[in-house]
């Protein structure tokens, strides 16, 4: 009999320690919230760099001289114009021939 009371004294713990895990609580209400730290100071800004110098424009060429114009040529002279050429003479008019039929 000792056996079976201590089996359902443990039976009964086992069970009491499961179902309790099922159950929770409201939360409570929220604490107060804490302080905002400072801020850390700002730190200083470097020198700004100086600018380099501008450099130097280059020379500009000159402009090469202008050839000559070449001298004109002599123009050739003009041919003479040839003559007319002779009127040829008309030729002679032949007879005239009437064939008659016979009746």
């Amino acid at each position: 009999m000792k056996y079976s009371k201590l089996f359902i004294a443990s039976a009964t713990v086992a069970a009491t320690l499961a179902l309790g895990g099922c159950f929770s609580l409201p939360a409570g209400p929220a604490g107060p919230q804490g302080a905002t730290g400072d801020t850390g100071a700002t730190g200083y800004t470097g020198a700004t760099g100086r600018t380099g110098a501008t450099g130097y424009t280059g020379a500009t060429g000159g402009t090469g001289a202008t050839g000559d114009t070449g001298a004109t040529g002599y123009t050739g002279a003009t041919g003479a114009t040839g003559g007319t050429g002779a009127k040829g003479n008309t030729g002679a008019t032949g007879d005239t021939v009437v064939i008659v039929p016979a009746r």
